[in-house]
């Protein structure tokens, strides 16, 4: 009998999802937001915002379309779901390394915010993934969550 709780013992059961599932979810999770996202940035700005927008952002509105919407819409999806869309297409969800439980709002906000750290240089958090025995890239460590396989 197993020493960990149910939810733990449940997460190690249905096992850590790797690298290439977790790049196919990234991109499905990128491409939706292009989607979202520029077709308004562009209905606020006009045409012409790609070509004269070189570095940062070009006001307000395009501080919280590029940047607070994306980080609402993935934090929300990941308390409400355990997933965004792109993990859920994979398969995958996001749970708490220590219990296998679902991650406080706290926890997954400090996972969001080291993506930062994952990325820097030259994205080897992400890579890491690839590497690590619990699948884990940086951004997982930091925040103390795993990713995997969702069955249900």
């Amino acid at each position: 009998m197993s020493s960990l709780p149910d939810t733990a013992a449940r997460s190690l059961v249905h096992g850590y999802v790797g690298f290439w599932r977790r790049l196919a979810a990234a991109a499905i999770d990128a491409l939706m937001l292009f989607v979202v996202t520029v077709p308004l940035v562009l209905f606020v700005y006009g045409r012409d915002y790609l070509a004269r927008s070189v570095g940062g952002f070009a006001g307000f509105w395009d501080f919280m379309l590029q940047a607070a919407l994306p980080a609402v819409a993935v934090i929300g999806f990941w308390r409400f779901y355990g997933a965004t869309p792109g993990k859920m297409a994979v398969s995958a969800k996001i749970v708490d390394a220590r219990t296998g439980g679902a991650p406080g709002t706290g926890r997954l906000v400090a996972r969001y915010f080291a993506y930062l750290v994952s990325m820097l240089p030259l994205f080897l958090g992400f890579v890491w993934i690839a590497i690590d025995r619990r699948k884990q890239g940086w951004h997982d460590k930091i925040a103390g969550t795993l990713v995997i396989d969702d069955d249900d």
